[in-house]
């Protein structure tokens, strides 16, 4: 993935829902994203915190053109928030770079998921 050019990679960036976005607040993700959601504390935000968080996605998707990607599991809320106003200040190139990073960590962590259960 990380050869395989910018147009395959933000297709897979792509991919990713928001973090509070719509599919999570009509109980629409995945059973993995739930579960990373919830482990964040996702699910237990003020009608406040709520749009605080709709409110960074849609200026990260403004400026970068592709959804705020960070591994929720390895995260809790407060962090989150900070993540979107420390990594606003990059560049494209090094969101792109980010964001893989993070999807990376996210498959890593579903993958020993399923190892242990088949084990």
């Amino acid at each position: 993935m990380k050869n395989s050019g910018e147009e395959k990679q933000l297709a897979l960036i792509r991919a990713h829902p928001d973090l509070v976005g719509r599919l999570a607040l009509s109980g629409q993700l995945t059973r993995e994203s739930t579960g990373e959601q919830v482990s964040a504390g996702l699910d237990r935000l003020s009608p406040e915190e709520i749009a605080l968080f709709q409110k960074n996605n849609a200026g990260y998707k403004d400026r970068f053109g592709f959804p705020f990607i960070i591994c929720a599991r390895l995260n809790k809320k407060e962090a989150i928030l900070r993540g979107f106003e420390a990594r606003l200040k990059n560049s494209r190139e090094k969101e792109i770079s980010m964001a893989l990073a993070e999807i990376f960590k996210i498959a890593e962590l579903r993958l020993r998921d399923l190892i242990l259960v088949e084990v």
